[in-house]
């Protein structure tokens, strides 16, 4: 079987266009219990995920327009937003929203459920299953995600990734918090994850006590 292919027929249905032609608000908690999958065969189940609002939105790299680092966000919806954080990390995003709205959900962390071998190989030996996708840089050195994928279209078969519906829907009451990791905009709200998970990143006090995973 093809790479190609194994991306392409990860069980369920690859989202559509329309699916990410919303705000980042309604997306982000939806996109809870989707599957990420790469053409190689390594995937995981969002669990965690934050929204960012483009020209409202201090805290998002498109707050103050359009450049050429950040030009993914400014583009259709549906695409992979890819950027280089603290001179040594790869985040990934789902552009969302209008075109030219600037918007996008942060995929902050993975329940993986395939290629564990492989992650395990970018990642190290001897990192458990529950920390090989627990925060948005490890997840993508996991699954390979680098300035490359900046722009990949997430609908298209043959771009290499996908974001995909296996039949597993979205908590009823996801966990909210606000952002982590920001010095700005910190009050808002828009952090979502799955509730009780032990893949989920940040401390016990950013996830209310609940028993979900610490740092």
């Amino acid at each position: 079987m093809s790479s190609r292919t194994n991306a392409q027929r990860w069980p369920g249905k690859r989202l559509a266009r329309d699916f990410f032609l919303r705000s980042p608000l309604e997306v982000a908690p939806q996109l809870l219990n989707k599957v990420l999958a790469a053409a190689d065969g390594r995937a995981g189940r969002i669990v965690e995920v934050e929204a960012y609002l483009g020209a409202i939105d201090p805290a998002a790299h498109t707050y103050r327009g359009k450049t050429r680092r950040n030009a993914t966000m400014f583009g259709p919806p549906g695409h992979m937003y890819v950027y280089f954080t603290y001179g040594m990390h790869w985040c990934a995003n789902c552009v969302c929203g209008p075109e030219g709205d600037g918007s996008g959900v942060l995929i902050r962390a993975l329940e993986p459920l395939h290629g564990l071998a492989a992650m395990r190989a970018a990642r190290g030996e001897r990192i458990r299953d529950r920390d090989l996708c627990r925060g948005p840089a490890r997840l993508t050195q996991a699954l390979a995600i680098t300035g490359a994928q900046d722009g990949v279209d997430l609908i298209r078969a043959d771009e290499g990734f996908a974001v995909v519906d296996d039949g597993t829907a979205p908590p009823e009451n996801p966990a909210c918090s606000t952002r982590i990791g920001i010095s700005v905009a910190k009050d808002f709200p828009w952090r979502w994850s799955v509730p009780g998970s032990r893949f989920v990143s940040g401390t016990a006090v950013v996830n209310g006590g609940s028993g979900m995973a610490s740092a």
